[in-house]
């Protein structure tokens, strides 16, 4: 039976871009396609999708026609790589995303959130690197299972380590474990620089998550001065303790003229055995918050105990394939994230279909 119009058009609406999780002919991804008997020839606008997620859409795309009835797939890309947000000169140009994690004050859990953000984009099968900039209170190695490890060295530069399918460099695989860091400005800002830039050999990367210290001191500028940022998460608690710091390091980083790609509640509610919860800290606050500042709400995350548990165990993996319920919140503050990236990079063009 010869194919039809739309048999292809509907498998390929079965194709969703495994960033931005909706389907390409809605993103504008399908600029054209044929028909020829049993084959189907498309034209595609990826724009400036990453390498690996590509190869993800067209081995989609050709499972999909394969499954209407196609028996040979051709795929042309066409358009050219849209600029992103900050256009300025990279000092890491083999990255093309960089993230900042911040927050306002410490103990929100901004280091879990920035792990589990970058482990969200690795499963989207983009490459991702984890630089923990946390100066001061380095607590990567127990969460990345390397605590007491030390990188490896090659023609002078660190490389970072490789776990749970990240590429990771932190501070603290390279001071005594139990010894305080008590750096003055300067300082910090030159280990921050030296990490990051000058001794560090990143490989090649779609995303580049950076973890910052809590507050507005020298390390956030450090990073502002050195790459041209994407953008900038902040992660806060309901209380209003805590927003009125989240308040600040959304001021600095406008400032900074980094924009803030939205905000994240961590601790959001405790679940309760008997199903019930318990807002300790008042739930919806961070989302008040965010509208409040005209910035996007990018996602709760509860207090789950596995959380905390596979946080200690180095296995932060497992907070996607364990509690159904934490995996789905981690999975749509990382959604939400790749949109906002998505919608400061690239534009989506309505699709001009011409079958023959």
């Amino acid at each position: 039976m010869p194919l039809e119009e739309e048999q292809i058009l509907a498998a390929l609406r079965t194709v969703k871009d495994p960033e931005l999780f909706k389907d390409i002919v809605v993103l504008g991804k399908v600029k054209e396609f044929q028909i020829d008997e049993n084959t189907v020839r498309l034209r595609l606008d990826l724009g400036n999708t990453p390498g690996p997620a590509r190869e993800v859409i067209e081995s989609r795309i050709k499972t999909a026609l394969s499954n209407a009835g196609a028996k040979f797939v051709e795929i042309q890309h066409v358009g050219a790589a849209a600029p992103v947000a900050n256009a300025r000169t990279s000092a890491l140009p083999q990255i093309k995303y960089v993230i900042a994690v911040g927050a306002g004050k410490g103990g929100v859990g901004k280091s879990t959130l920035a792990l589990n953000i970058a482990i969200g984009l690795r499963r989207t099968g983009a490459a991702v690197g984890l630089m923990d900039g946390d100066i001061y209170g380095p607590s990567m190695p127990t969460m990345l299972g390397i605590k007491g490890l030390q990188p490896q060295v090659y023609n002078g530069k660190i490389l970072p380590f490789v776990v749970h399918g990240l590429h990771c460099i932190t501070i603290g695989s390279l001071v005594e474990q139990e010894k305080p860091l008590i750096w003055r400005g300067p300082m910090a800002h030159g280990a921050f620089k030296q990490l990051l830039v000058d001794n560090t050999q990143w490989p090649a990367l779609d995303y580049l998550i950076v973890d910052l210290p809590p507050g507005t001191g020298d390390v956030p500028l450090t990073l502002c001065q050195l790459l041209p940022l994407t953008g900038a998460v902040i992660v806060a608690t309901p209380q209003q303790v805590a927003l009125d710091d989240a308040v600040r390091a959304a001021a600095m980083f406008k400032q900074l003229e980094a924009p803030v790609l939205g905000m994240v509640e961590n601790m959001s509610f405790i679940p309760l055995p008997d199903g019930s919860v318990m807002d300790l800290f008042g739930r919806g606050g961070t989302e008040t918050c965010a509208h409040r500042l005209g910035l996007p709400f990018l996602g709760a995350v509860p207090m789950f105990t596995e959380l905390r548990q596979n946080s200690d165990a180095g296995l932060p993996e497992k907070n996607f394939q364990g509690n159904p319920q934490l995996r789905e919140s981690l999975e749509a503050v990382v959604q939400n994230l790749l949109a906002e990236v998505a919608h400061r990079t690239q534009t989506a063009v309505a699709p001009v279909l011409t079958i023959s």
